[in-house]
């Protein structure tokens, strides 16, 4: 079998790049599907606690992640290259010009490829990117995830349920044979509660 990989990929790679990870990893096991996270300014860092809970209640695995910087050959290795935000977009093509056609937002792969009939994970990459140059652009703020770092509990709660629609709609798209479910969801959008402050800063995600 074939493994499709994708690459997630935000700033310090330890808010929303690692929800998205887990999450698409949980719904889209390998050996079919590969997925992995990394962030533009990361450096080797843990899982904060808030992030870790909230994945854990949405049904993500939080064991042996370690953020790590986006580099050129994890663009190139990588079938589907999806940023949080278009900074993340842009960064990844200006590693691997080549790789363009590859390369989203998450939101914008989702929205392009709306009423798309692929029948592949591959064929679904084509059919987003020949819609780009067909489709008006959207704003900024619309094909993008904010970054929650230093943010209240509740703000990083909202963050994660906007990452975890998204990659259902994600999988739906990769994967449009299989109905898709994350361990315990119970379909509620807000199923989680999370009480503890956010620590420190460390790098932004």
């Amino acid at each position: 079998m074939t493994t499709f990989a994708v690459l997630f990929v935000c700033t310090g790679n330890l808010h929303r790049s690692p929800v998205a990870e887990r999450l698409l990893a949980a719904v889209l096991p390998e050996p079919g599907f590969r997925v992995r996270s990394a962030g533009t300014g990361a450096r080797p860092a843990p899982l904060d606690h808030v992030t870790s809970t909230i994945l854990t209640e949405l049904g993500g695995e939080v064991r042996d992640f370690t953020a790590r910087p986006l580099e050129a050959g994890q663009v190139e290795r990588a079938d589907l290259v999806l940023g949080l935000e278009r900074c993340h977009r842009e960064a990844a093509v200006r590693l691997c010009p080549l790789a363009l056609r590859r390369c989203f937002t998450l939101r914008e792969f989702v929205r392009l490829s709306s009423g798309a009939r692929a029948t592949t994970p591959h064929e679904a990459v084509r059919l987003a990117a020949s819609r780009r140059g067909e489709m008006p652009p959207a704003p900024g703020v619309t094909d993008g995830i904010a970054d929650p770092h230093g943010e209240l509990p509740h703000v990083h709660r909202a963050r994660a349920l906007e990452v975890r629609a998204a990659v259902l709609a994600l999988a739906a798209i990769l994967d449009p044979a299989t109905a898709h479910h994350l361990p315990g969801d119970d379909g509620s959008p807000d199923g989680v509660a999370v009480a503890e402050p956010v620590p420190g800063r460390r790098a932004a995600d």
